[in-house]
């Protein structure tokens, strides 16, 4: 009960605009600050950096700009020509390749078609470098038009490009099935958004248990799924399901946030496990923050420690 009120409350303090602006101001600020925890930084240089560290420890990496729901097609341009220059940096620093990206921060909420232009832009330069292009999937208004969009680009031929599922949301196992029809690369994630009764699970078992459910179909029927949590017992299950049927780490991948249970990455990684790091970065990383927050209460402590330190 505890969480599911703690997501609500951070979902709302998300959508702030004030708390947005002086956090934009201080809460990047220095070395140490309480958001770096969490955040690479504001810059691609500092992205990189991070990259480089994770990679270093014996992980992989995805870097994601940070940003979404964009106002303007302008603004939709323009977040797809930064992304285009950091496939380029991303090159000239020796780096994985494989980056994340959100539909409404290229332009989905203002027109569908412009949206699907500035994917296509991205991925046939992702395509000449040999990078991996993670479509992230955001609240519901946007499910199905995500996936939409993502077999609009499957269809065309696209196959560098993949696809996240929510296990909140009790359509998913369905939408599974259908990527693995596809033979599309999902990952799968329990979901950070907070969602209305009529279209998500409410009660953390049922999502837990979804999970499980859907893991065990992505590894199994899946191309190269990349089960995404901190949760030990969602990784214990897959461990499981993947010994008992003989599914070779080398036919999956666990995925982890910048920043949470590097302990346990690191374990996985001794056990032998891939692991890949989603590397966030970016000015508009204020929601991605606050929802980071809601999804796992024990991060409130850290940051309130951090607050404190820095008064």
């Amino acid at each position: 009960m505890f969480q599911a009120v703690s997501k609500a409350f951070f979902s709302l303090l998300a959508d702030s605009n004030t708390l947005k602006t002086l956090a934009s101001r201080y809460g990047m600020r220095g070395p140490k600050s309480f958001a770096r925890r969490f955040i690479a930084g504001e810059t691609v240089d500092e992205a990189i950096a991070a990259a480089r560290e994770v990679e270093a420890a014996g992980l992989t990496q995805t870097l994601d700009l940070l940003g979404e729901s964009v106002a303007s097609a302008s603004e939709a341009d323009t977040a797809t020509r930064v992304y285009l220059s950091m496939l380029g940096r991303i090159v000239d620093a020796g780096i994985g390749r494989n980056i994340s990206l959100k539909l409404t921060q290229l332009g989905l909420t203002i027109d569908r078609a412009t949206c699907v232009d500035n994917l296509r832009r991205i991925l046939d330069e992702a395509t000449k470098h040999e990078f991996f292009v993670r479509i992230d999937m955001e609240d519901s208004p946007f499910t199905q038009v995500t996936l939409d969009v993502f077999e609009t680009m499957w269809q065309q031929g696209y196959r560098n490009v993949g696809v996240v599922l929510q296990s909140c949301l009790p359509r998913s196992l369905d939408d599974a099935k259908r990527m693995n029809e596809l033979g599309a690369r999902v990952r799968i994630v329990k979901g950070a958004y907070k969602e209305p009764r009529s279209v998500a699970y409410q009660d953390k078992a049922q999502v837990d248990a979804a999970f499980v459910e859907i893991t065990k179909l992505l590894l199994s029927q899946g191309t190269y799924p990349a089960v995404a949590t901190h949760d030990p017992a969602m990784i214990g299950a897959a461990r499981a399901h993947a010994a008992q049927h003989g599914i070779t780490p080398d036919r999956f991948e666990f995925q982890m946030l910048y920043g949470i249970r590097r302990d346990l990455q690191q374990q996985l990684v001794r056990d032998g496990f891939g692991v890949r790091v989603y590397v966030p970065f970016g000015r508009e990383w204020f929601p991605y923050f606050m929802r980071r927050l809601g999804e796992r209460p024990a991060n409130i402590g850290f940051v309130i420690r951090g607050i404190l330190a820095e008064r």
